[in-house]
């Protein structure tokens, strides 16, 4: 008897491998600051664009439906939750790891959604 067990492994991706997969995929990078970082909370308070390296240092643009987290120009490390899209990541959410004198602060940021009733 052979018994198969599927998971969803947690294991950390790049943008080359999310965009060979129709799945969402955590990837880990770090924030390109030379690049401007697009959140204009007037016009779409919901819609925040900036890009990443990730791993193996490819850059990509991201798309996050959500407000621009706080700080995001300070972080460390960015971990994406999300799907590729053509040429861009759609991240449902945004992990960051924050630099800090005492300990090691992360920042979770998810998604922004509309309330149903």
């Amino acid at each position: 008897m052979i018994l198969v067990i599927y998971t969803d492994s947690s294991t950390y991706s790049t943008f080359a491998e999310a965009k060979e997969k129709n799945t969402e995929l955590y990837v880990v990078g770090v924030l390109n600051k030379e690049k401007e970082l697009h959140y204009d909370p007037v016009k779409d308070a919901n819609h925040f664009s900036f890009y990443m390296y990730d791993n193996d240092s490819t850059e990509c643009q991201v798309v996050f439906n959500g407000s621009k987290p706080q700080d995001i120009e300070r972080s460390e490390q960015i971990v994406l939750t999300g799907k590729m899209e053509g040429n861009t990541f759609h991240a449902s959410k945004i992990l960051m790891k924050c630099p800090s004198k005492y300990n090691k602060d992360q920042v979770e940021v998810i998604e922004a959604t509309t309330a149903s009733l």
